[in-house]
C-alpha cells in the first residue's frame, strides 16, 4: 500500500490518509475523481471493483464513502471518503465512467440524500419517484406524512433524465435528455409479473422482438430498512436483515452479527461457529434450489420447478425443527446462535446429503442437456469478466464470467478457513454457465457440510452479551457470501446504543444493474430467461 499512498499524495497533497485497519483516504470533492481513477488504473494493483457506495450525512457535511477492491485479490481494499458543506446544492463527481455499478448507486444517493453527481448521464431518483418531497436519509428530514401522502393514483412516468455535465473549461451545464426516442416502441415488463421475481419494473424498448434498451425502475416496496436501523438498538436490527434477501436470510443475519461482534469485540463460541457454518450452507443450497427451480420455470419447465421445491422442503424441515422457522429462521444472534441443534439434527442432515446428490444427478439427466433448454441458455445473456467486475456482479453469476470472487475464499469467516471446497468458476459468461454454477455449488455446499457435521464440539452456543450493546465510534464493515453473491454490512457508530448509519451492500442491485447490458440485442422471450439466470430478489434492492 506504500506505493498507492505515494501516488495519492502526488494527486492530492492535502488528502488525509489513515492506515490503521484499511487504507482510508479523505479528499476534497474536486480531488475525488482523479484519486479514484488513479486507483482504478494503477498498474501494480488495479482497484477495479467498487464494492459499495454509501451516502452519508455528517450533520455539517453531506458526502459519500467509496469502498474499493482489486478484482484479482479481494483481500486488498481501499476506502475513499469525500464530502461537501453545501447542503442546498450538494454536488460530487460521478465515477460512472469507471464503474458500471456506480450508475444506480449514485442515483440512489441522490434520492435519499439529495447529492447530485456531475457527469452521471441520468440523474433521476432511484428507489423514490420524482414527486417525493425531501430526502429521507438526511438527519434533518421532516417525517411528516402530509408532505408525502399515500395515494392509489398512478403517476405518469416521464422519460426525461436530468443531468449535470462538465464542459470544457470546467463550466457546469444542466440539461435534460430523453430516455427513449420518440419513435421507440416501449413495453412494460412488470412490476406485477412473476418472471420479474418480485415487483421489478423493466421499461423495454423493442425493435420487433429484439430488445433495444431497458430502463430499470425499482422502489415499489418502500420499506426504508437502512433508515429504520438508525432508531433501533443493535440486537433489534437483526430481524430486518432476514427480510432483505429472504432466501439467504440466515446468511444476511450472520453478516450483521459479525459486523456488530467485530465492533464490540465479542468472541463467538466454537460450537456456535459450527452451527452457523452448517446452517449457512443449508441456506445456500435452499437458495440455489429455488433459483434453479424458478429459472427453469421461466424457460417453461414446470416439472423442474416442482422438483426444486420438493428438495428444498427437506431443508426447510430441518430449519423448522431447529428453530421453528422455515423461511425467516431467526437463528443467528449477536454472540452466537439462539437455538442449539435438536437431537436428530446430525442424523437428518447426513440423510439429506446422499438424497440431494441423487437429485442433482436427476436434474442433470432430465433437464441440463435438454435441447430446448440449451437453446434458451447457451450463448444467451453474455456477460464478460470485465463487465461483471465493473457492475459488481458477484456470486455464481460473476463466477460464471471467469471472475474468482468467493468471499468465503478471499475473506474467510466462521469456519471457512478450516474446510476444503472448490470455487466454481466458468468462463462462458452465458445463462447456461450461471445455471450450471448453482448446481455445482450445491455439491460443494454438501461437501462443506460433510466435513463439519460429525465434528460439532460441545459447549455454549452463545457468548454472554449485554442487553444494551455499544460499538466504539468508528466505521465497520463485514461481508459474506450469500446465495446471490457478496452481501455487505456497513455500520458507522457514534458510540451510542444506536448506529449512526447502516448500509447494506446488495448483490441483487448489482445483478439488476447489468440486465440492460446483457439483454441488449436479445429476443424479448429470452429476456425472461436472462433475468432468471441472474437470480435477484427485489427486497434485497428496495432496502
Amino acid at each position: 500500500m506504500l506505493e498507492i499512498t505515494q501516488i495519492i499524495q502526488q494527486i492530492a497533497p492535502d488528502a488525509q490518509i489513515e492506515t490503521k485497519q484499511r487504507l482510508t483516504i479523505t479528499v476534497r470533492p474536486d480531488q475525488l475523481h482523479p484519486v479514484i481513477e488513479a486507483l482504478y488504473r494503477n498498474e501494480t494493483l488495479r482497484f477495479d471493483y467498487l464494492i459499495s457506495l454509501t451516502g452519508m450525512d455528517w450533520g455539517d457535511r453531506l458526502g459519500a464513502i467509496y469502498q474499493l477492491s482489486a478484482s484479482v485479490d479481494l483481500t486488498q481494499e481501499v476506502i475513499v471518503i469525500t464530502s461537501t458543506a453545501d447542503r442546498d446544492n450538494p454536488l460530487l463527481y460521478s465515477v460512472t465512467d469507471l464503474y458500471g455499478t456506480a450508475h444506480l448507486n449514485e442515483r440512489e444517493i441522490y434520492a435519499l440524500f439529495g447529492i447530485r453527481f456531475i457527469n452521471n448521464p441520468d440523474m433521476r431518483r432511484f428507489l423514490l419517484n420524482d414527486q417525493w418531497k425531501g430526502f429521507p436519509f438526511r438527519k434533518d428530514y421532516v417525517h411528516d406524512p402530509k408532505l408525502n401522502p399515500e395515494t392509489v393514483i398512478s403517476s405518469e412516468i416521464i422519460d426525461i433524465a436530468p443531468r449535470i455535465m462538465e464542459k470544457e473549461g470546467g463550466e457546469l451545464a444542466e440539461e435534460n435528455v430523453a430516455v427513449f426516442g420518440e419513435e421507440d416502441y416501449i413495453v412494460n415488463i412488470g412490476p406485477q409479473h412473476p418472471s420479474t421475481h418480485g415487483v421489478m419494473h423493466f421499461r423495454t424498448s423493442l425493435d420487433g422482438e429484439i430488445v433495444k434498451k431497458i430502463d430499470v425502475h425499482s422502489g415499489y416496496i418502500h420499506r426504508g430498512i437502512e433508515k429504520l436501523c438508525e432508531n433501533m438498538t443493535y440486537p433489534q436490527m437483526l430481524h430486518l436483515t432476514d427480510r432483505l434477501d429472504y432466501l439467504s436470510a440466515n446468511i444476511n443475519r450472520h453478516a450483521l452479527c459479525m459486523c456488530i461482534e467485530k465492533g464490540a469485540e465479542i468472541e463467538v463460541p466454537e460450537r456456535a461457529q459450527y452451527i452457523r457454518t452448517i446452517m449457512d450452507e443449508l441456506q445456500r443450497i435452499s437458495s440455489h434450489l429455488l433459483a434453479w427451480a424458478t429459472h427453469c420455470n421461466d424457460l417453461g419447465a414446470t416439472t423442474a420447478f416442482i422438483y426444486g421445491m420438493r428438495e428444498r422442503e427437506h431443508i426447510l424441515d430441518i430449519f423448522d425443527k431447529t428453530c421453528g422457522g422455515r423461511l425467516i429462521i431467526n437463528q443467528n444472534v449477536v454472540g452466537g446462535v439462539m437455538f442449539d441443534i435438536y437431537s436428530d439434527f446430525q442424523k437428518d442432515v447426513k440423510a439429506f446429503i446422499p438424497y440431494m446428490r441423487k437429485k442433482l444427478k436427476e436434474y442433470d439427466d432430465f433437464f441440463s442437456h435438454n435441447a430446448i433448454a440449451l437453446g434458451r441458455m447457451v450463448r444467451i445473456g453474455l456477460l464478460s469478466r470485465e463487465d461483471a467486475i465493473s457492475y459488481g456482479v458477484t456470486g455464481p453469476a460473476g463466477r460464471a464470467s471467469g471472475w474468482s470472487c468467493d468471499v468465503r475464499r478471499y475473506k474467510p469467516y466462521a469456519l471457512y478457513d478450516q474446510v476444503e471446497f472448490k470455487e466454481i468458476v466458468r468462463t462462458e459468461g452465458d445463462s447456461y454457465a450461471r445455471y450450471l454454477n448453482r448446481l455445482d455449488e450445491i455439491e460443494e455446499s454438501l461437501h462443506i457440510i460433510e466435513q463439519l457435521i460429525d465434528n460439532i464440539p460441545s459447549g455454549e452456543v452463545c457468548a454472554k452479551v449485554k442487553p444494551i450493546i455499544r460499538i466504539p465510534a468508528g466505521q465497520f464493515f463485514q461481508s459474506v457470501e450469500t446465495g446471490k453473491g457478496e452481501f455487505g454490512v456497513f455500520i458507522e457508530s457514534s458510540g451510542d446504543k444506536n448506529p449512526y448509519r447502516v448500509k447494506f451492500r446488495s448483490p441483487s442491485l448489482a445483478a439488476v444493474s447489468v440486465i440492460p447490458l446483457i439483454s441488449k440485442g436479445a429476443f424479448l422471450s429470452d429476456l425472461i430467461g436472462i433475468t432468471g439466470s441472474m437470480d435477484f430478489v427485489i427486497p434485497d434492492i428496495d432496502r
